[in-house]
């Protein structure tokens, strides 16, 4: 697969994975979503159950695969399966959730073994609705952890935002790869 690149994108429930993929693959994206039969119903009506995928051309004629994960841990054997052979985790976090800082060390230990091999970068969704934290605070929270990664407020909708996330990983990675806009 020269000239491909896989990019997996994880985090909970209804953090915008989906919404993300979808706003910025140049092909319709592929969804595996089910009507929600859990405790995932009171956050949205349908959920990621196997992946999402959808695809976009770099600006030197590579494409860059996007897979998303779903967020329930009941289905965390996806997640396996998705990251082989990839070369980077954007990890999505809902602000608006109880406790986002458990979510991120759940996230970067679950994704432990991929993130050590390859690159991590951290979109923060609805800061919009819900301001605190703030991006210092993750930054506080990551010390410990010896991780030092690009992490942006996002909104998971705008196709700019999820680009900009995207374009912190790869330069990250390698400096030649650029995403055509």
């Amino acid at each position: 697969m020269e000239n491909h690149y896989k990019l997996i994108f994880a985090g909970p429930v209804g953090a915008g994975k989906t919404t993300a993929i979808r706003s910025i693959s140049d092909t319709p994206p592929v969804t595996t979503d089910a009507f929600a039969t859990d405790m995932t119903q009171n956050i949205k009506e349908t959920t990621t159950v196997a992946m999402d995928y959808g695809s976009m051309q770099l600006e030197g004629g590579e494409f860059l695969h996007l897979y998303g994960t779903p967020g329930q841990e009941r289905f965390n054997f996806m997640w396996d399966i998705l990251t082989e052979g990839g070369i980077g985790l954007i990890l999505l976090l809902d602000n608006t959730r109880s406790d986002p800082f458990q979510d991120m060390h759940f996230f970067l230990s679950s994704f432990k073994k991929f993130i050590d091999s390859t690159q991590l970068a951290i979109g923060i969704t609805q800061t919009d609705r819900c301001a605190t934290p703030r991006i210092e605070q993750y930054h506080e929270e990551l010390k410990p952890t010896g991780l030092n990664v690009p992490i942006f407020e996002i909104d998971a909708r705008q196709r700019r935002d999820v680009i900009i996330l995207i374009e912190a990983l790869l330069f990250s990675l390698t400096p030649d790869l650029k995403i055509s806009l």
